[in-house]
């Protein structure tokens, strides 16, 4: 006997046919990725309906169901009667199971994300660990200093080895900042005296597996304060766009443009005076980097994870057929596989990138293209090279674009909160947070759950639709 969920396939085109069904038009609206899970779940749901209306009491020993106090003694009967009749209570159950769905995949693909300590099989690191006795503690420790952003592609057979190396080496430093490292290459950002970060970039460099040069490292005014502590890991990808390296590689990405080409790009593009040009500028980055800074007239996708770039790509193709793709983020890594992603679905004339992303074009052009600030991921949020002010504050709406954590207890979002509004109290990231943490306040903080949804996150798009 054929089980429910097969016997579902039947009543696929009944269904598909039927004009009301809006959750149907919903799953249209959707990713190729979200409409499997969607399509997954209205099965199972579909299945377990039925099923509950299995009559397990019937004294003939058949099989039969009960429903709407009538009974079924067959299987196409019953799936046409909840087909025609339980659509409502089908999707209900359809959009509750895919919510859930969503919500433990991305708990999975976070937790993927999680690094793995930098324990290694022992090895010989002292060669690359520069010597330092010329050198006073305090000329390590105090002074003057900067932050380093860089990342290098490359094949690495023992990640371990190298974060345990990367651990020794920002330790006997005295940096602070974050580094990940996977076979596919490093990442990081790192803040030290300049003294210490120079010594830093020379390892780097000397390192027989990386060979970088300088022009490889985007610094920034700043130190060892701009981070709380020093992280490293290993991790599957040094950029978390949620895609197996090895089938979207940074081997496949766009052409990288240098700061003076990818200018006069965007140059070419600003004195079209005819809005039905064939150029796209892509910011590749999150919604929250995109509002304090970007380049004027860019596409700048509303999403919260760099890991929802592919599926915005996937419902939004129409935005660049035939197009051709001028893509930027911070420092340029997000760009190496976001414009090898793209570049997979063959639908774009061709597939630019800002080499050294924002970070070096603003070395070149302070007075360029790029109004506003440019987020950076420490404790300073965000610098800058213009005097511009793109965003509004959150409460009152003047000028603003110095972001804070929101104030309510665990909650990890961002809120644009000017001077006088924070000392007015509005110091959460949105009203529901406001209220919450009015009444979290004085009380124990032990069933508080880390990076908790609110106004901010629940009612955005997760992946919105901008064609």
């Amino acid at each position: 006997m054929a089980s429910d969920e097969n016997l579902y396939s039947e009543f696929v085109d009944f269904e598909l046919s039927n004009s009301a069904s809006n959750g149907l038009k919903q799953e249209k609206q959707l990713s190729a990725s979200q409409r499997r899970y969607y399509s997954f779940c209205r099965r199972k749901s579909f299945a377990a309906f039925v099923a509950n209306k299995q009559d397990l009491n019937a004294d003939d020993g058949c099989t039969s169901w009960c429903c709407c106090e009538e009974t079924f003694k067959e299987h196409s009967a019953i799936h046409k009667h909840v087909a025609r009749t339980h659509d409502a209570d089908l999707q209900q159950l359809a959009r509750a199971a895919y919510e859930h769905l969503l919500s433990q995949l991305e708990r999975e693909t976070e937790s993927q994300q999680q690094p793995n300590n930098c324990e290694a099989k022992p090895a010989d690191i002292s060669a690359w660990i520069p010597d330092t006795a010329h050198i006073s503690e305090e000329q390590l420790q105090k002074g003057p200093g900067k932050v380093l952003l860089y990342y290098h592609y490359c094949q690495v057979d023992n990640p371990h080895v190298i974060c345990a190396w990367q651990k020794a080496l920002c330790e006997k430093l005295h940096l602070n900042g974050k580094v990940r490292v996977a076979t596919e290459g490093i990442n990081g950002t790192v803040g030290g005296t300049n003294v210490a970060t120079d010594i830093y970039i020379d390892a780097m460099c000397s390192h027989p597996l990386f060979k970088m040069d300088t022009e490889d490292f985007k610094t920034s005014d700043g130190g060892a304060e701009c981070f709380t502590d020093l992280r490293l890991g290993v991790y599957k990808e040094i950029v978390p766009m949620g895609m197996d390296p090895e089938v979207i590689s940074y081997k496949l990405a766009g052409i990288h443009l240098e700061p003076e080409e990818f200018h006069k790009e965007v140059d070419a593009l600003l004195s079209k005076e005819d809005s039905s040009n064939d150029t796209v500028l892509l910011d590749c980055r999150n919604f929250y980097e995109s509002k304090i800074g970007q380049f004027t007239q860019c596409l700048a996708p509303d999403i919260r994870k760099f890991s929802y770039f592919p599926d915005y790509v996937d419902q939004n193709l129409e935005l660049f057929r035939d197009k051709k793709v001028l893509m930027y983020c911070t420092g340029g890594i997000r760009c190496e596989r976001g414009s090898a992603y793209l570049r997979s679905k063959d639908v774009c004339k061709e597939v630019y990138q800002l080499r050294g992303g924002i970070h070096k074009y603003l070395e070149q052009f302070p007075e360029g293209f790029y109004r506003g600030k440019l987020f950076v991921f420490d404790e300073r949020y965000a610098i800058s090279s213009n005097n511009d002010v793109i965003s509004d504050c959150r409460y009152c709406g003047s000028p603003w674009d110095q972001y804070k954590l929101c104030s309510t207890q665990f909650c990890c979002q961002l809120v644009l909160s000017c001077v006088a509004c924070r000392e007015a109290g509005h110091t959460a990231c949105c009203p529901t947070c406001l209220t919450k943490g009015r009444a979290q306040s004085g009380k124990s903080s032990a069933f508080q759950h880390h990076k908790e949804e609110c106004e901010c996150t629940g009612g955005r798009p997760r992946i919105p639709q901008d064609v």
